[in-house]
């Protein structure tokens, strides 16, 4: 990280310091001049016009940030020469520049603004501009250091079409303006920032000195080698007969631009018999009158005799621009490629789809960097009319495929950006999809983010089913480049709506399979949130669809960073796949892969609950043999029982005992017995026998039913159970209510396994006639609350026996009292089991019961 901030802080520095010192000497070269007030000018790219006195700069205009080239003469290159000859040069230079800004054609340099003039400058912006022809030989005079046009080659159809350029500039000029341009060369040869030559130097232009009607003649004026070298046309490329027959004429610029050709084509752009003095010129004259084509091996074939023609030194010998605008050596197919896209503007939109159409098979014949500069220059300008693009869109993208991501992102991209929000024609954002492999390899991230994929949002939501798909199917390559809240907020949300409401099955298939590309990227919890409650929401059943959903949920259960857990595979995705399993439209293979996953879930379910309760149990144990492993509390030296540790603390009472089972047998064994004989039976605690009376008077009541339930628990927790219990004997005899309650409230209450009842047979059934005895109940509360400890200290005063007197049969009598008319005879007396003290009287003289009726007591 400190080598990367190192490095960073040194591009930086140089970068600061070339715009400081580019900046610095602008404000040196123009102050106060006029053309710094509308332009900005930034970087030092090269040089052009005589001698190469013009520095150019790149930069832009304030007002529209329209991009153009400054122009700058510093008058303090003038100072090693005399006053005339500087006053001489500045008016050259200010002719020329006046004469420049005067003609409007495509081969002639266009100026955005006129000459301007300081003390110190002189300045003029054009079009942008890359170098001049001189600068791309190699002369890099007047240019920042080093330069960069050292390794610059021309291709040849370059050479051809500049040289056509010029050749219809020479035409316009010769036939059209009527002007004589008098120094063609490379210096006067400005090469713009589309690849376009243009003409440039008109500061020794002559003009037509003949009337309108009639033939062009152009007033003569001496090579005068006295002059400045700036002063002077270029000798190397100067027409013979300007010197030794001393005229000149249009066909002159034709001999200049034969010369041009020769440098063009030769090794280290070299001019033929180059010279420096009036006597190799003169000597170079009588040598081309000999001129052979052995002399000019290096031109193409095509153009070596009219080259020769053109260098010849007799006039009549040359061709004119038109003429040699004819020539076989112009018949290229990239050439003509490069002449119908200049003639562009002059067609209406049906030949211009025409010809966009044929385009791409025309591409491959011409360079990479013709393609760039040249050709896209001329596609953009149709690119603001959305029926064009559909057209003019195969040749950009075939364009890019070549360039490198620089190429790419500074010429390419910024035209690109708005043809991607263009929905109409829909044919832009399906060629878009078709070239999406290259736009994600040569498209920035940050510009993907920000214009790719809104526009594959806007295909998703399109009605096109073509345009779904090809989203659909490009969208998976962006998954890298997705953040979540994109896809959880923007991209599922549409997949999802398309998949549940289009009608094309193929449509339908590919948003499960797009899905199933973006899974490995997602995060876990956005699959078990978002794509996994949606599987089940897709209603369709065709057999391509299950398979999709089958691929979705196999890429969950295996891949490792999404495994679903065991209870996401019970709760959601086996009941949605186990009913599919009967799906008839399924094909063999399609049924052995679904049953084939719902095994593998059940597995994976299986096995992992079953290592859960392996270790439940395990842990279990191992608490158990903790706790079997703990020492025991010991008090003074000695174990002690835990159980026996609170003994002694008078809380015997509040704990329960374990649920005594007691049989029926046992509450009525002594019912058979006479009156007065008593069931002794011995206390646990006490030791003391205690004596249970019972009745044999009631052994005559039992009912079918009480004999068949030999058994019955009477549980002190259930006083369901108990009541229940109560009721059966009250069916049996309802003259015994009170022994009933006595004994639940003896199983409630006793805290002793084995309390000891001193019941009296008085005690156990006596019936109340008057509400006096309710009354000597709640003054014996005492004595029914001495249960508790099991004993009687008095028993209570319940009334008089002698109303049993007359309904229970004398104990040595072997007369049964039929149950109907015992129980007609009997007063049935309810009585509350919890607090044994309301009972209520009942009518002695009340209906004897049917059988019905007594069944369904005994019920």
């Amino acid at each position: 990280m400190d080598m990367f901030n190192k490095i960073s802080s040194k591009i930086y520095s140089q970068v600061t310091n070339h715009v400081s010192t580019t900046m610095s000497q602008l404000s040196v070269v123009l102050p106060g001049n006029p053309v710094t007030r509308e332009f900005d000018a930034t970087s030092h790219i090269a040089s052009a016009g005589p001698g190469l006195m013009w520095k150019i700069y790149s930069g832009s205009k304030f007002s529209t940030k329209q991009e153009a080239s400054i122009f700058v003469f510093e008058k303090r290159q003038l100072e090693k020469y005399n006053k005339a000859d500087r006053d001489l040069i500045l008016d050259s230079l200010r002719k020329g520049i006046v004469q420049l800004t005067k003609i409007r054609h495509p081969q002639v340099l266009t100026v955005q603004h006129a000459l301007e003039e300081s003390r110190e400058s002189l300045a003029f912006a054009t079009e942008p501009v890359f170098a001049s022809l001189a600068n791309i030989f190699g002369n890099t005079f007047n240019m920042p250091q080093p330069a960069n046009m050292y390794d610059y080659k021309l291709f040849d159809v370059e050479i051809k079409y500049g040289l056509m350029q010029l050749a219809e500039g020479l035409a316009f000029l010769h036939n059209d303006v009527k002007l004589l341009h008098g120094n063609i060369c490379p210096e006067s040869i400005v090469i713009n920032k589309s690849g376009v030559w243009k003409i440039f130097g008109f500061d020794f232009c002559i003009h037509n000195a003949s009337p309108p009607n009639l033939p062009a003649s152009f007033p003569f004026e001496d090579y005068n080698m006295t002059l400045p070298p700036i002063c002077r046309p270029n000798l190397d490329y100067l027409a013979p007969e300007r010197i030794i027959d001393q005229k000149h004429g249009t066909l002159s610029d034709i001999f200049s631009l034969g010369m041009l050709c020769y440098a063009l084509h030769s090794t280290g752009n070299k001019t033929l018999m180059a010279v420096e003095t009036m006597q190799q010129f003169r000597t170079r004259a009588q040598k081309l009158k000999n001129l052979s084509d052995n002399n000019l091996q290096c031109l193409p074939e095509s153009l070596r005799e009219h080259g020769r023609l053109m260098l010849s030194p007799s006039q009549s010998e040359r061709p004119d621009a038109h003429q040699f605008l004819k020539i076989r050596y112009f018949e290229d197919l990239g050439i003509k490629t490069l002449q119908y896209l200049d003639s562009l503007l002059q067609w209406d939109n049906i030949q211009k789809s025409q010809f966009y159409k044929s385009l791409p098979a025309a591409l491959p014949n011409l360079p990479q960097r013709v393609k760039v500069q040249r050709v896209l220059h001329c596609l953009t300008r149709d690119l603001n009319q959305p029926v064009m693009v559909p057209f003019i869109l195969p040749s950009v993208m075939d364009i890019a495929k070549s360039c490198t991501k620089e190429e790419y992102c500074s010429h390419v991209l910024p035209h690109l950006k708005p043809l991607m929000k263009i929905m109409d024609p829909i044919q832009v954002i399906l060629i878009f999809l078709q070239n999406m492999e290259l736009l994600l390899k040569m498209t920035p991230a940050e510009s993907i983010q920000q214009d790719v994929l809104p526009m594959l949002y806007r295909g998703l939501d399109c009605d096109v089913p073509k345009i779904h798909e090809l989203c659909l199917s490009v969208l998976p390559t962006f998954a890298g480049l997705l953040d979540h809240a994109n896809v959880k907020n923007h991209l599922l949300p549409r997949i999802k709506k398309l998949c549940l409401g289009t009608n094309s099955l193929s449509v339908r298939v590919n948003c499960l399979l797009c899905i199933g590309g973006l899974l490995e990227h997602l995060d876990k919890w956005l699959v078990m949130d978002e794509v996994l409650p949606f599987m089940p929401q897709i209603t369709s059943r065709e057999p391509a669809v299950l398979m999709g959903i089958l691929g979705i949920y196999k890429l969950t259960l295996t891949h490792k960073k999404l495994g679903i857990s065991k209870e996401i595979i019970a709760s959601r995705i086996l009941p949605f796949l186990i009913p599919l399993c009967i799906e008839n439209s399924l094909s063999l293979p399609q049924f052995n892969a679904l049953v084939t996953l719902v095994k593998e879930m059940l597995n994976v379910v299986e096995t992992e609950h079953r290592t859960k309760l392996e270790q439940l149990n395990a842990v279990k144990d191992q608490q158990k043999i903790l706790n079997s492993t703990m020492p025991t509390p010991v008090a003074e030296g000695k174990s002690q029982d835990l159980g026996q540790a609170f003994t002694g603390l008078g809380l015997d009472s509040y704990v329960p005992e374990p649920v005594k089972k007691v049989e029926a047998s046992d509450v009525f064994s002594g019912l058979n017995t006479p009156v007065g004989v008593k069931n002794v039976k011995t206390d646990v605690k006490s030791g003391d026998k205690v004596e249970v009376p019972v009745l044999q008077q009631y052994s005559s009541v039992s009912s079918p039913e009480s004999k068949n339930n030999t058994s019955m628990t009477l549980d002190s927790n259930n006083p369901w159970a108990n009541n229940n219990f109560s009721s059966q004997i009250n069916k049996i005899n309802p003259t015994i209510p009170t022994l009933q309650s006595n004994i639940n409230y003896q199983n409630q209450y006793k805290p002793s396994p084995s309390p000891n009842y001193n019941i009296q047979p008085t005690d156990v059934v006596q019936p109340f006639n008057t509400m006096t005895h309710n009354k000597n109940m709640v003054n014996d509360t005492n004595s029914f609350m001495n249960f508790q400890t099991g004993q009687y200290n008095r028993k209570p005063t319940l009334g008089n026996w002698s109303a049993l007197d007359n309904l229970l049969p004398s104990s040595n009598s072997n007369q049964k009292i039929p149950l109907n008319q015992m129980m007609s005879n009997t007063p049935l007396l309810p009585t509350n089991i919890s607090t044994n003290v309301n009972v209520s009287n009942r009518n002695n003289n009340g209906a004897a019961l049917s059988k019905d009726e007594i069944m369904d007591l005994l019920s």
